[in-house]
């Protein structure tokens, strides 16, 4: 073979999976830390050298990989909802098929409630943390509006799903029952009733699929509220001060 048939052959593409892996293990430890620090520091109190510190890695390392602390966030964010880093989105995954084959509003509902409180256990204070960004970064008012719209767009699949097993009460509209459960998964109501009221997962998850079936789903109805015991009415209080003087 001559030097110019060499020089035509075509050149192998050299592949190893061993940086392949440990560029993607570099990727999940650096979103992982980053996670931690946005969710303890803040958006503006996180520096990237700390993100770099923490993971065992260079500045430039982390800016090579994510490029800006604005879509570094944006990764972490992703990483935790979707619990890996991989790009299928959440409503492509195996959780929401299972969820759409459901033969009723129960099954449905148990399946949405574990993976919702899930990805909030993960990811509410870093969206909290791109919502208190967006107050003093004008950059990140898109990622803002972004995680705001997803939001939207699970509340609407998940009214139509009900929707095909169940029929919403005679006075709500779907847009009604889409911002029903677009308040109900708040980032903000989650952390405050599992963080600043104790609640535990287990009963955010059984409140969430409550309030659902409650306030959207004809035939369903919530129990009266009975008054606490220790707070009398106003008017006892006053009939009783009344016979005393």
């Amino acid at each position: 073979m001559s030097p110019t048939e060499l020089k035509a052959l075509p050149k192998r593409s050299y592949r190893s999976e061993r940086r392949e892996r440990q560029a993607r293990e570099t990727r999940e430890r650096i979103l992982a830390v980053a996670s931690a620090e946005f969710e303890r520091r803040g958006y503006v109190g996180t520096p990237v050298r700390a993100v770099a510190v923490a993971a065992g890695v260079s500045v430039p390392t982390v800016e090579l990989v994510f490029g800006t602390k604005s879509q570094l966030l944006r990764a972490a964010i992703s990483f935790a909802i979707r619990g890996d880093a991989g790009p299928v989105p959440m409503l492509k995954r195996p959780w929401a098929r299972r969820a759409q084959e459901a033969s009723s509003v129960a099954d449905l509902l148990a399946i949405v409630g574990r993976v919702l409180v899930e990805g909030q256990q993960r990811s509410a204070g870093l969206i909290l943390a791109a919502f208190e960004a967006a107050n003093h970064d004008e950059s990140m008012s898109a990622l803002a509006d972004q995680l705001r719209g997803q939001r939207t767009e699970t509340a609407a699949w998940l009214v139509d799903e009900l929707v095909g097993r169940a029929s919403l009460r005679g006075e709500i509209t779907r847009e009604q029952a889409i911002d029903t459960i677009w308040l109900l998964m708040d980032p903000h109501g989650f952390i405050a009733l599992t963080r600043d009221r104790g609640w535990t997962a287990e009963r955010f998850e059984a409140w969430f699929i409550d309030s659902v079936k409650t306030l959207l789903l004809a035939g369903e109805s919530a129990p009266l509220a009975t008054p606490p015991r220790s707070c009398p009415s106003r008017a006892t209080t006053s009939t009783s001060k009344r016979r005393t003087s």
